[in-house]
């Protein structure tokens, strides 16, 4: 066969997962080359985005939401700042495109209409909630036509939000390397994975147990922790897949009968913790308990002690590894946390608090080190739980995210609008001018009035309200996601001031703004006169 003829090359059907693996890694080997000729000002140089999420969805809306969370990136169309750069961005529908003038609009010292002009936008016309990754896969054509659109391989890469072996595939049909781990790293991301890194890394993590399948597994671990911590009143079972708090149950363990572990007999104590396991409150609520003990079994998970304490709140830090094996601290955050259990992400205040800022990054950058050796590669995020005890803060590491999260696209607004950097030593963000900057950030500003509202209604109010983000001031708010206000009620933004209170107030003012225009939208309109008074009410 000759393998240099596009005729007879071998496609991906042809090719087991051992071969793929081994292709992608040598098309890895090339990203160290590609990384040093970035920002060189090359015309040949190009960014391909592909969004893709590889999250199961339910509801009318599923494909309407995963549309928005595919635009959520189009921050990275700050990256056009660069004079020659270009970027291919694939979505499953078209972007309407005033939301792309709208970010052409916040590019400091950049005419539009030049940046439009390297910016190729690739819909693939289907509206279905599957992954992103797998429409493309399936339609070679359009993989051409995107291949097409990079003018060298050897100065482009792709930009993935995580990294399956569909992620995989994909960078190895356009002959682009991919900015993420190895997909056959996975399973240091999921909540097992997790666990055994924090040991290894020697960082404080809740007690618990992994890689439990079935309700037994559930049982003995939940046993094993009431015998190391007779006082815990609450554990979690978390599926080792599970996303923003999404496969995360609670389980009540008060006023249960002293055990002795699993050991001797504790039929009765065994029977009570069962039902208990069996009542546990999901954090998703669209799920029955059968549903999700049918993922456990399947999927696998963990369980370990809720932390509790005086004050519990969930920091996170985000890392990278750039491609020449340098591991860097990016930044910190407070998450912003809710649904039934508190679990489900919901935004986030950036910095973290400067009390446990330095100590969360301290164990962060363990656990990175214990990543990068493993060759673990691009943008990656730890949460946190940090309780305090007095003035005294405990930091507990409780997951690993293996790709791009909720807190990536407003930090890197931030720091793409500004020029800043976050400076971990002293756990604050600093412009060229040394300025400090704070941002609140949503995914989840939500209310059925903005179904009243479309696209251009919400520019509208911008543009009256002084809602946008002023490059003078470097304040404001950057809305996201808003391709989902009309069909679901709902939009993110990221609101930036010079102190955590007038971000706060930002924020605040944009959202009260927003939501009386939406109010104001449903207000019925009265019956034109001439109907009123026509022949049909007589």
């Amino acid at each position: 066969m000759n393998v240099t003829d596009p005729a007879t090359r071998p496609g991906l059907d042809d090719l087991d997962e051992d071969a793929r693996s081994r292709l992608f890694q040598d098309l890895q080997d090339t990203l160290p080359d590609v990384w040093r000729l970035i920002r060189q000002g090359d015309p040949l140089e190009s960014v391909v985005v592909v969004p893709s999420m590889t999250i199961e969805r339910l509801g009318p809306s599923a494909g309407a939401m995963n549309q928005a969370l595919e635009e959520r990136f189009l921050f990275l169309l700050l990256l056009l700042r660069q004079p020659r750069l270009r970027v291919v961005y694939v979505t499953s529908m078209p972007i309407h495109e005033h939301v792309i003038e709208y970010y052409l609009s916040l590019l400091p010292g950049v005419i539009p209409s030049h940046a439009r002009a390297r910016l190729s936008l690739v819909a693939v016309g289907d509206s279905s909630p599957r992954p992103l990754v797998d429409k493309l896969l399936e339609r070679p054509r359009l993989l051409a036509r995107i291949a097409s659109l990079v003018p060298d391989p050897a100065r482009s890469h792709l930009v993935p939000y995580n990294s399956t072996t569909r992620e995989r595939d994909l960078s190895l049909l356009l002959g682009i390397p991919m900015y993420a781990p190895d997909p056959r790293l996975y399973p240091l991301g999921t909540k097992t994975g997790c666990r055994r890194v924090f040991a290894e890394a020697g960082v404080d993590h809740p007690f618990g147990a992994e890689d439990v399948h079935t309700v037994d597994d559930v049982v003995d671990a939940l046993l094993e922790l009431r015998a190391a911590r007779p006082a815990a009143r609450w554990a979690m079972v978390k599926l080792d897949e599970g996303v923003s708090g999404s496969g995360n149950a609670l389980v009540d363990l008060a006023d249960l009968p002293t055990g002795q572990g699993i050991s001797g007999d504790e039929s009765g104590v065994r029977a009570l913790v069962a039902e208990r396991v069996r009542a546990m409150q999901l954090e998703d609520e669209r799920i029955g308990i059968d549903v999700y003990l049918r993922s456990l079994e399947e999927r696998g998970g963990i369980v370990e002690e809720r932390i509790v304490g005086d004050e519990v709140l969930s920091p996170s830090v985000q890392l990278r590894v750039t491609p020449l094996g340098k591991l860097e601290i990016l930044s910190t955050h407070d998450q912003v946390l809710g649904g039934p259990t508190g679990q489900s992400y919901l935004g986030a205040r950036f910095p973290a608090n400067p009390a446990y800022a330095t100590a969360i990054t301290r164990e962060a950058e363990k656990v990175g080190r214990v990543l990068a050796d493993k060759g673990v590669l691009g943008r990656f995020a730890l949460d946190f739980v940090v309780v305090r005890h007095g003035d005294d803060w405990q930091t507990h590491a409780i997951e690993i995210n293996l790709r791009r999260g909720g807190t990536t696209h407003p930090f890197l607004t931030l720091q793409f609008l500004t020029d800043g950097v976050y400076v971990h030593e002293e756990g604050r963000f600093r412009t060229p001018s040394g300025a400090e900057r704070h941002l609140v950030a949503t995914d989840h500003l939500e209310d059925e009035a903005l179904r009243g509202l479309e696209v251009d209604d919400l520019f509208d109010l911008v543009a009256r309200a002084g809602l946008h983000f002023d490059q003078s001031r470097q304040s404001g708010v950057v809305f996201h996601m808003m391709s989902s206000i009309t069909e679901c009620g709902r939009v993110g933004m990221t609101a930036i001031g010079d102190t955590p209170d007038s971000a706060q107030d930002v924020f605040d003012r944009a959202e009260s703004a927003l939501l009386a225009e939406a109010r104001a939208s449903l207000v019925p309109l009265p019956v034109p006169l001439r109907v009123r008074l026509g022949e049909g009410l007589r």
